[in-house]
């Protein structure tokens, strides 16, 4: 398995824009599948991207595209997630996901970073 941390969330207004990253432990990262997901206060926690091994193919969830983007870097370890034109129904804890396969299922994530909030105040 990898560990994962993520960073770089905060409270932004409304339009605005983060840049989150999940720093990886391990020599295998770049055989792992990545992800985000999110939760909000009291709902499910929900993909918001993935992104296979090589970065060659990605999947969004509808209410984020066009506004969000995943990416990777295998050499460095990490995955990021870039966040354009916050909305407030953009507030959530957002985590890092591991899987060895490329999947938007939860359960096939094997590891998860602690998480880190995103507050969009309107």
């Amino acid at each position: 398995q990898v560990q994962l941390v993520e960073s770089g969330g905060g409270t932004v207004q409304a339009g605005g824009s983060l840049r989150l990253s999940c720093a990886a432990s391990g020599r295998t990262f770049r055989s792992y599948a990545m992800a985000w997901f999110r939760q909000a206060p009291g709902k499910e926690r929900d993909l918001v991207a993935c992104i296979d091994w090589s970065g060659s193919s990605t999947h969004y969830v509808n209410s984020v595209k066009g506004r969000f983007t995943i990416s990777r870097d295998n050499a460095k370890n990490t995955v990021s997630l870039q966040i354009n034109s916050l909305k407030p129904e953009d507030t959530a804890v957002y985590y890092c996901a591991a899987s060895r396969v490329f999947s938007t299922t939860p359960r096939d994530f094997e590891s998860w970073g602690p998480g880190t909030q995103v507050t969009v105040s309107s």
